[in-house]
């Protein structure tokens, strides 16, 4: 299972919401690039970076510090504001590996799908979804589609995976909804990396066993309730190994 250590940038800082709250912000570093060098130096080789100020204002606003991560040598996979293909190619000029698209993917399934079409393996469908209805707009507003039916109209699109977050569990260290994460492993056609209340190597564990292809990790590592090398270790294991 690969772990993907979170940073959020807001203001030019890297911070944590709860449940997706701007009004609930905690900021765990003044220099997003420090942040990605200390998770780089513990062993990771991939990040979930998020532009929160480009999901608000629906463009990329960090795109600077962004391409300075990318330098660093990391698999760097964005999300934040990516609503049109100019942007998503620009994200892609700067090195990003995969973008996550959620708002306009949610809204516009056919436009999600010719993304999709146009950078095969590249477009992560970024799922957010509170008591299983799916939210958009950084997490501002929750429609009437239910993820898992959302995920049905997608038969056949090249995706790299689906990020299923849990809005209600996310930045609480509440353990990650793992009902709502085996029925979307169950229906989707991709890989599927679980985002949202993850506090413990035991839900690592867990996850791990369950056969979830990746987890987002954000507070956790921040108030060091997780450690990043320890997490390593187990998810690089051998699943026989992990398990026990």
């Amino acid at each position: 299972m690969f772990l993907y250590p979170a940073i959020d940038i807001r203001g030019g800082r890297c911070v944590r919401l709860r449940q997706g709250d701007y009004s609930q912000e905690t900021v765990f570093g003044e220099d997003p690039v420090a942040i990605a060098q200390r998770w780089q130096s513990e062993g990771a080789d991939r990040l979930h970076v998020v532009d929160l100020d480009g999901a608000r204002s629906g463009h990329p606003v960090h795109g600077e510090v962004v391409k300075q991560i990318v330098r660093m040598g990391m698999l760097v996979q964005l999300g934040g504001g990516l609503r049109n293909a100019d942007d998503i190619a620009k994200a892609f000029d700067w090195g990003v590996r995969w973008v996550v698209l959620g708002t306009r993917a949610v809204r516009e399934p056919d436009w999600l799908r010719d993304m999709a079409e146009r950078w095969p393996d590249r477009i992560v469908l970024g799922l957010d979804a509170r008591d299983g209805y799916l939210a958009t707009e950084g997490w501002f507003n929750v429609s009437q589609k239910r993820a898992v039916d959302f995920l049905h109209l997608l038969a056949g699109v090249p995706l790299a995976a689906v990020v299923y977050t849990d809005i209600s569990r996310d930045g609480m260290l509440s353990g990650p909804n793992e009902i709502a994460l085996a029925e979307i492993r169950a229906t989707a056609c991709w890989p599927v990396i679980a985002s949202g209340g993850i506090s413990t190597l035991e839900d690592i564990r867990r996850l791990h066993q369950a056969g979830i292809w990746g987890c987002i990790i954000g507070r956790a590592l921040y108030e060091g309730t997780i450690r990043l090398s320890e997490a390593l270790a187990l998810v690089r294991a051998p699943r026989s190994l992990a398990t026990r």
